[in-house]
C-alpha cells in the first residue's frame, strides 16, 4: 500500500511540475509576444517591431505545439482587451483591434507558428530558413486577404508587403543563425526539453 501512495505522490508532484512548466512557458511566451510587438527599430522604409521575429524563434525553438499555444494564448490576451499588440491602446484595443487592418496578419502568424515550427523540427539550417520563408509566406497571404478588405487592390503590395518585407527578411536571417548557433552549442535541444510541450 505505501509504494502505491508514492507512486500516486509522485505522479501528481509530476503533474504538479508539468503544468507549472506549462503555465510559465506560456506567460514567458506571451509577454515575448507583447515586447516583440510594442519594440519599435528605426528601418526604412517604416520602422520594425520584432514581431515576426519573435513567432519565428518560439515555432523553430520550442516547436509547433508550444508556438502555437503560445499564439492562441497572446490573441486571448489581446482579444479580452489587453493592450498587447503594436499600436494598442492607440490604435484600438480588444476584438475591435482584431478585426481591424492588421487582422490578417494575427491570423497568419498562427497558422504560421505552426507551420514553422513543424517543417523546422529537427532540421538543420537551409530547412530551418525555408520553414521561415513559408510562414511568411503564410502570414502575408492571410495579411494581404484580410487586408484587402480594406484598402484597393492596387495598393495591397505597396502598403501590405513592400514596407515589410526587407525587414522581415532581416529577423528570420538572425533567428536562423541564431537557431544555427543554439543547435550546434546543443542549447536548442535543451529548450525544447525545459519547455512544458
Amino acid at each position: 500500500m505505501n509504494q502505491v501512495l508514492t507512486r500516486a505522490r509522485n505522479k501528481i508532484g509530476a503533474l504538479a511540475e508539468s503544468k507549472a512548466k506549462l503555465a510559465l512557458t506560456l506567460t514567458l511566451g506571451v509577454a515575448l509576444m507583447t515586447l516583440s510587438a510594442k519594440v519599435q527599430i528605426p528601418f526604412w522604409p517604416v520602422p520594425m517591431t520584432l514581431h515576426t521575429l519573435a513567432v519565428m524563434a518560439i515555432a523553430v525553438a520550442l516547436g509547433p505545439y508550444a508556438a502555437v499555444s503560445i499564439f492562441i494564448a497572446y490573441l486571448a490576451a489581446g482579444a479580452v482587451g489587453l493592450p498587447v499588440f503594436s499600436g494598442t491602446p492607440a490604435r484600438g484595443i480588444g476584438l475591435a483591434y482584431m478585426v481591424g487592418p492588421t487582422g490578417g496578419y494575427l491570423l497568419g502568424y498562427l497558422i504560421a507558428s505552426g507551420l514553422v515550427g513543424k517543417l523546422a523540427a529537427g532540421r538543420g539550417t537551409l530547412r530551418r530558413l525555408g520553414a521561415m520563408l513559408a510562414g511568411l509566406a503564410v502570414v502575408y497571404g492571410f495579411g494581404l486577404l484580410w487586408l484587402s478588405l480594406f484598402v484597393p487592390v492596387g495598393q495591397l503590395l505597396a502598403l501590405g508587403v513592400a514596407p515589410f518585407l526587407l525587414g522581415d527578411l532581416v529577423k528570420i536571417g538572425v533567428v536562423a543563425v541564431a537557431a544555427a548557433l543554439l543547435s550546434a552549442s546543443g542549447l536548442l535541444e535543451r529548450i525544447k526539453s525545459h519547455v512544458g510541450f
